[in-house]
Formats: C-alpha cells, structure tokens, sequence
C-alpha cells in the first residue's frame, strides 16, 4: 500500500469533521489535516434546525458570511403544541417585538447573534466542508475507511477503499452513528434512558412558512400528535422538512409500514395539514433510529471521537448539532496545545468529561419534555419505563426536583441544564409542569458559601486556540469553576452573608459596568448564577426576617403563549421589559431603578 502520512487524519466530513479541520488549519496552520468522507457532496442529512451558539462556531471558523449568504430562514424560536395544554406556545430566542426588519444577506452583529439558521444539511454540509479545503485541509470525498489497524489503545493506520494507508499522529472519529474508531476500539455505548424513538420523515417542496418574522425570520413546529410529535422546518424558501418521531416500541405494535404512520400523523396534524395545501413532497421515504446514547468513553491514546461518534440526545431540543460543533472545536483545540506541550492525558480527561457532561444532560432535559407531555395519551407505559430507569417520579409536578438533582452548573458556565439557562427552563415550568413560583434568590436573606467537602481541581478554558487550566471546584459530580458569573458570588459570599452587604457589593460591580444593556445582562447572568449555587449546594441560603430581601428585577419572558404576544415598538435599552401575555400589560423598569433599590 502507498503510505499517505499526515497530522490528524478525520474520517467524516460532515459538521464535526469540517469544524474540527478548519480550526486546526486556522490555528495552526502548518498542520497536514486530511478529511475522508465515504459519500460525495451534496447529500442530505436529517438535523436541520440549529441554536444560537452555533453561529458563534461558525463565526470563529470564518464561515459564517458563507452560511449567510445561503439565505438559510433565520430561526427566531420554536412554536409547540407540548406539555400541559393543548394551546400553542412560543419558545423565541429574542424578543419579537424587538427583532428588526434587517436586509439580508447581514453581518454577524447584533440581533444576529442571538438567533439561529435553519440549515438544508446538502447546502450547508457542502459549504462547510468546501470551507475546511479552503482552510488547507487534504478532503477526499468518495473515499472509505476498509479497515482501522490497531494497536493496543492505539489507532495505527487507516485502510482506504483507494488502497492508501493513512498514518498520523492523531485520529479522529467524525462519523456519526457509524462510529468507525469508536467500533475499531471496542468502546461500548449505554443508553441512560429508556427513550428509544424513530424517526421518519420527506422533503417536500412549495409547503407554506408557518409564520414570517422580520425578514426571512420563522418559528419551526413541533406538534405533539398523542403517539409522537412532528417537526416542520423550512429550509429555503421552497423547501422544508417534515417528519415524524414515534417510540420504537409503538412502531413494531402498530404493524404498519413507516410511510403509513407518516401519512397518518400529517393527516393527524391539523396545523401542519393546513401549511401543505400546496404542498409536494419530493417522493423519497426516510428513516433512522433517533436513540439517545453514550459512549463510555471519548478518547483514547491517539484518538477523540467527536459528536454523534460519541453520543446523541433525541432531537427534541434542537441540540445535535450544538453538540457537535462544540466538541469538533474542543477536540481541535486540544490537539493544538498537546503540541504546545500540555500535558495530552489532562486534554483527554477534561475533554472526556465536557463531552460526556453535555450529552447526558441533553439526554436527561429530553426525558423531561417527553414525560411532562400530557398529550401524549397512549405513551404511559412509555414513561413510567423512563421513570424505573432512573429510579424516580416522573409526573411533571416532580419534574423540577429531577432536573436539580443533575446539577445546574457545568464546565461552561451554564446555569441551566441542557444548554438551556435557569431562568428559561423555570419560564418552560409554566407550559411543561409545576416549577417553584418562586425563587430562592428572593425568597430568604443569607446565604453562606459551601465548599465543605469540595476537591480542587483543573478545570479548562477554550478560547483562540488555546486550553488553559482554570480552577474548579468538584463535589461528587458537580463541578463549580471559577470564572465569571460563579467567582463573583464565591468572592464576596466569602466575606458578606446578609442582604445589605451583598447587595451592596453587587451594586458597585454593575455601576462599574459603563453600558446599560450589558449592565443589566451582568445582573440576571449573576442572579441566575446565585440561584444555580444555592440549587446545587454550593451556595446554603436562608432567612432571617430582620434583613431584607432581594429586590426581583422583572425580565422580558422568551416563552409565551401563541399569537398573545403584545405588540411595542423597540424602547431604550436602558429599559428592561416584562410582558403579561394574559393581562396584555406592559411593564418597563429602568435599570438603575432596580439598582437604587
């Protein structure tokens, strides 16, 4: 065989193989990155609906204008028919009446950079891949991997349908549920949940836009059906996709063809129905198994395994490609400083355990929004095996217990569970279950730090290139690390227990802020924080009625009911409002009024 000898070889060219490649190529660009992908560009590929943090990936990778110029529809949020109520309600990751009729194509700025694409994976996979060529990665299209030669916990060549040898340094597994390395190592997979879907689902062309926000701006649907839920999401302005999700278990005692529980759930759907009036589908079936799993471990020796290769999360929360774009530029940046000289088996650790903390907590959020769906009538033997396999109450008013026994806080700086901030998922109680009214924040008057029986530990940062140690805390498995919001609390909560003084110090930290806007981003990025400490122990809150209370600064809800929304103009961004989507009220409170308090 003729020996091709590279750096890192990657086999996959989707998203996690081209992110991976560009980012190694950008910052370090002596490097010689080959990308070996079995199919040829374009083909389609299920995962079209995206969250904001990915355009910040996409950004960093220098191919976000590319992605733009696509003039993919703009995802503004999500619309459901989910959890308590058969009523829709609205998921959006900015305030509409905010959002700007902006030309396209735009810049990365602004209102951009809280909103998402939704993605036609044959255009986009295309762009991104043709982008890590242009970065100096060595694609090869149409090519597969024959064999992995192994040795020990070492990868020690790759054989090629072309009948190369590929040596490098280091491997990565970017191949999705094929899980080429992942296999070739024997690294076993479990499922932490018994949600075992499928998916099945068409393109159709000339299907009506649900809705229009702005310019090119729309919602996807998600459609709870009583058996299953649908996904409608437009992907250009002609075509979208349309699918079904079902339990395995509800597909094999159905006894019907996937084309038949497909039509059966359109004709079900009355909304979606109603948006394909002139709707023509492009005449091909597609199905896959949708089953949430992880891999027991994520790297090895000499190699990583990089999103879908080392775990998925059903697609209920749109986080699939999240979590692939975040672990390619991980994994990248790992690589980068092992040859800096870090030490690669602390790389590993801390990637290995990143990886591992996202997906299971995308896995869990998901059974969450499965089991508080009273919609779903004919699943209740479906939940309650959920339930025995985490050994838990399951019904939605318990739901909230469940979510903080995981843990609020990760590795990157999520307050919140699932990639989803604290006060988002409380907003979600309201449509999803019963949540606490309540906050602890504003509920009791000290609050003590507690980092008794807490290891230090080195945790990392991701940033240009680089990881750089930082320290965490770690209590069992949750992790507190110092960085900002969580070390501000941990600083003064060291010196002031009572209201007064810590309200004080808050007060000079934001008045020291000289922008309004992000000065009111900083307070409810630090109150989320506060209360994600108290949740997870770190942080032991209580009251003594002869200090005073926090002061709750009302926030303008992301969550709210279907076509209730209240119309307003854009105000000062001195000015942070709440809407009562019930009472059709408005609610302006000046920033610097809520400080003087």
């Amino acid at each position: 065989m003729e020996t091709v000898n590279v750096d890192v070889a990657i086999t996959g060219g989707g998203p996690a193989g081209s992110t991976a490649g560009t980012f190694l190529r950008k910052y370090g660009n002596d490097l010689k990155v080959l990308i070996l992908e079995r199919e040829i560009f374009p083909r389609d590929h299920v995962g079209e609906s995206q969250l904001p943090e990915i355009s910040k990936v996409l950004d960093e990778m220098g191919c976000w204008d590319k992605v733009e110029a696509a003039q993919f529809p703009i995802k503004v949020g999500a619309t459901y028919k989910w959890g308590r109520t058969k009523e829709l309600w609205d998921f959006d990751f900015m305030p509409v009446p905010f959002i700007k009729d902006e030309p396209r194509p735009g810049k990365f700025e602004g209102q951009r950079k809280h909103l998402a694409f939704q993605v036609d994976r044959s255009i986009y996979d295309e762009i991104l891949l043709d982008h890590a060529a242009e970065m100096g990665c060595d694609v090869r299209e149409g090519t597969r991997v024959l064999k992995v030669r192994t040795d020990g916990d070492r990868v020690d060549g790759l054989e090629l349908s072309t009948g190369e040898l590929v040596k490098a340094r280091v491997y990565l597994d970017c191949s999705g549920h094929s899980g080429i390395l992942r296999r070739a190592m024997k690294v076993s997979t479990h499922s932490p949940t018994a949600l075992q879907n499928i998916a099945i689902w068409e393109y159709w062309q000339n299907a009506d836009w649900a809705e229009e926000i702005g310019i090119e701006g729309t919602r996807i649907q998600v459609m709870s059906v009583g058996y299953g839920w649908i996904w409608f999401i437009p992907l250009g302005p002609k075509r979208t996709s349309i699918g079904l999700v079902i339990p395995a278990e509800y597909y094999k005692h159905s006894g019907k063809k996937p084309e038949e529980l497909y039509n059966k759930a359109l004709d079900d759907e009355t909304r979606v129905k109603g948006f394909m009036t002139n709707a023509v589908s492009e005449g091909k079936t597609y199905t896959t198994k949708d089953w949430s799993f992880l891999s027991d471990r994520q790297s090895g020796e000499n190699w990583f395994l990089v999103g879908e290769a080392c775990g998925f999360a059903d697609p209920i929360l749109s986080a699939g490609l999240t979590i692939t774009h975040a672990a390619a530029r991980e994994v990248a940046f790992s690589i980068l400083e092992a040859d800096r000289g870090a030490d690669p088996m602390w790389l590993r650790e801390v990637y290995d355990r990143r990886q591992t903390s996202r997906v299971t907590n995308h896995i869990r959020f998901a059974d969450y929004w499965y089991t508080a769906n009273e919609q779903f009538k004919d699943l209740k033997e479906h939940t309650q095996k959920i339930a025995q396999a985490n050994g838990l109450d399951y019904e939605p008013d318990k739901a909230w217990a469940w979510i903080a026994q995981g843990g609020f806080i990760d590795e990157e700086l999520t307050a919140g569970i699932g990639g989803f901030g604290l006060p988002v998922v409380k907003e979600l109680g309201h449509y999803m279950g019963e949540l606490p009214p309540t906050s602890p924040v504003y509920t009791n008057s000290i609050f003590e730090f507690n980092d008794q029986d807490a290891e230090q530990k080195k945790g990392a940062t991701y940033n240009e290139g680089r990881v750089l140690k930082r320290m965490v805390y770690r209590r069992g498995m949750k992790f507190l690390p110092m960085a900002f919001p969580y070390d501000f609390w941990v600083t003064t909560l060291r010196k002031h227990q009572r209201t007064p003084e810590i309200k004080e110090a808050l007060k000079s930290h934001l008045l020291n802020i000289p922008n309004e806007q992000l000065r009111g981003n900083t307070y409810h990025a630090l109150m989320a924080a506060l209360e994600a400490l108290i949740v997870d122990g770190w942080v032991i809150a209580s009251h003594d009625p002869s200090f005073p209370l926090f002061n709750q600064m009302p926030i303008y809800n992301t969550v709210h009911w279907h076509d209730k929304a209240v119309t307003i103009k854009a105000q000062s961004s001195k000015f942070w409002c709440k809407k009562d989507v019930d009472k059709r009220r408005l609610l302006l409170c000046p920033l610097s009024a809520m400080i003087r308090r």
